[in-house]
């Protein structure tokens, strides 16, 4: 297990233009705090930022169908998401905003020193516009077949389907979504970043992150391989970040050049709330931090090439040293789609169901190598028969017992011998053995391996039978159930960051409630109960979900897409 002077955690800024769907959270939020809990747990100076993307076109599209403004779709969308998370176990450091002044400062100060350096520039170019709405179109004002794989409904930016960059004149018969009509093309001005003055530096660069995923290596080579182009960073719209130059009063920042930035932002934001408004500088200026972005695939354009190159420009801060992307989760073997209602959205998830048995389905399938499916059949199938039947038997079985023939107490075992020993090596290795993995973002493997040690559990209770040696050999039946206890202490720690809150139930359980900041990874291996110590009251952690409930969900997802889809 590796350790740094300091880590900073990013997860991509969602938009604040509607709720967190599943798709979003299999994407990088889980894993990121999964990996931030457990470094947290290690002792690791971590911190893990994060915010609102409250700027660009998708806002204002929002704010237009709903006839209301920019303003009142963010305030309420920050607000959904930030408890959306908070209900679903995501523990950020900070979750800022966009929209704030201390982001519009530094974002306006990137665009300035970058431009003092030379690698902004304006040019006239064609753009978009339509004449019924009197309106240059930005990127997601404006729809089309995507001229790279050919699948209709691409954004003007980018298409979501084979995550490939767009120009919107690119785009093949394209409409304004605004009105629907057919938009001609006009010459107007922008601020480009010459991208290109950085490929030889971001090919060097790139080439010393060989233990990157193979997905970020791929995508960024191919990008290399046609040669970077300038980029326009500059958008005709009235929300946003203002670019500061007089002579582009009219204009915002493209939300794409400002939301990285973001991360900045908000660590400062989280600098200034700790009192210690200097701190910041420590995680953003120090080589000796790890920075680590967590992404879906379809951002890895944006964090493994453009937004480098951006702070290559600007000149002080640190690089990102991981970019784990993961690749996209499906829903019932289709893509989620908003626009279609073919998505589950958290807030609904969470009205109806408990935050972890959703952590662990999510993590014992995460898109990590290539697209995973959600479905709520296998939803219920890993709650009933992961949880449930393998955890929630072996931590009832265990406590019950000790409640029943043991007062309540940790008894006091024998010599160890055969399985016994094979339980105690499986303790003593399991911090290393799934911190190895988390640390090379192999949450999926993980999250088994944590389920795995309850599974050993299970076997080695049914193996030693307890309900006959409690009669026939009271010291066997003593060993057995103290190491079925070690295993309970060493499941409350392991888990923590796959199941918070039911890891934190199972810590009261045992009367072992550690605060979480004192929570140690490594006594995840250490035989820590004593003999005596009093375990506390018992509660089923994990109810079985029953099959009425899961077709209610079906029924309710193909009801607000289209009533041909299955899940």
């Amino acid at each position: 297990m590796s350790s740094f002077k300091r880590i900073l955690v990013t997860s991509a800024l969602p938009y604040a233009n509607g709720p967190i769907h599943l798709g979003h959270l299999a994407g990088c939020y889980l894993p990121a705090d999964i990996y931030t809990r457990y470094q947290r747990h290690r002792g690791q100076d971590i911190i893990h930022i994060c915010g609102t993307d409250e700027n660009g076109v998708p806002i204002t599209i929002r704010a237009e169908k709903e006839g209301v403004s920019p303003q009142e779709i963010v305030d309420r969308y920050h607000g959904n998401i930030a408890e959306s998370f908070q209900k679903i176990g995501i523990s950020f450091d900070n979750f800022s905003r966009t929209s704030l002044p201390v982001h519009h400062h530094m974002a306006q100060d990137f665009f300035l020193k970058i431009n003092e350096q030379g690698y902004i520039e304006p040019r006239t170019v064609k753009q978009l516009y339509c004449d019924h709405c009197e309106l240059f179109l930005a990127d997601r004002y404006v729809e089309g077949t995507c001229p790279n794989c050919g699948t209709p409904g691409a954004h003007g930016d980018q298409c979501d389907y084979c995550s490939h960059l767009l120009e919107p004149t690119a785009l093949v018969e394209p409409v304004c979504k605004i009105c629907g009509g057919r938009p001609r093309v006009r010459e107007t001005k922008h601020w480009f970043f010459l991208l290109d003055a950085f490929q030889e530096r971001l090919q060097t660069w790139l080439d010393t992150k060989t233990h990157w995923k193979s997905n970020v290596k791929e995508f960024c080579k191919g990008w290399l391989n046609k040669g970077l182009k300038p980029r326009a960073i500059t958008r005709d719209l009235q929300w946003g970040v203002p670019v500061p130059l007089e002579e582009a009063k009219s204009k915002v920042l493209y939300v794409w050049f400002d939301a990285p930035i973001g991360y900045i932002s908000s660590t400062i934001e989280w600098a200034q709330k700790r009192g210690q408004p200097d701190l910041w500088k420590a995680y953003w200026l120090d080589p000796e931090t790890r920075l680590i972005h967590f992404i879906g695939k379809d951002n890895i354009a944006f964090h493994a090439l453009i937004w480098p190159a951006t702070i290559m420009a600007y000149g002080e801060y640190i690089l990102p040293a991981e970019i784990p992307a993961n690749e996209f989760l499906n829903l019932g073997g289709k893509k989620l789609s908003v626009s279609k209602e073919w998505a589950v959205w958290l807030p609904d998830y969470l009205e109806n169901f408990s935050p972890d048995p959703l952590r662990y389905c999510l993590a014992a399938n995460l898109p990590e190598n290539r697209d995973a499916d959600f479905t709520w059949k296998d939803f219920q199938t890993r709650n009933n028969a992961d949880l449930a039947d393998v955890l929630g038997n072996f931590i009832n079985r265990t406590l019950t017992f000790l409640r029943k023939y043991f007062d309540d107490r940790i008894p006091k075992p024998g010599s160890f011998k055969g399985q016994d020993e094979e339980v105690v090596a499986a303790i003593k290795g399991a911090p290393a053995a799934i911190g190895d993995l988390i640390e090379t973002f192999q949450i999926k493997n993980a999250s088994q391996e944590s389920i795995n040690l309850a599974r050993l559990g299970n076997k080695y209770f049914n193996d030693q039978e307890p309900w006959r040696t409690r009669k026939e050999n009271p010291r066997r039946c003593a060993t057995t159930l103290y190491l079925c206890a070690q295993l309970l202490s060493s499941l409350s720690i392991i888990l923590e960051p796959f199941l918070p809150f039911s890891a934190e139930k199972l810590r009261k359980m045992l009367n072992q409630e550690d605060s979480l900041s004192s929570l140690d990874w490594n006594q995840g291996g250490q035989l820590r109960l004593q003999p005596e110590h009093h375990i506390g009251s018992l509660e089923i952690l994990f109810p079985k979900i029953e099959d009425q409930i899961i077709a209610r969900q079906i029924e309710h997802l193909n009801q607000d897409a289209h009533p041909s889809a299955e899940s």
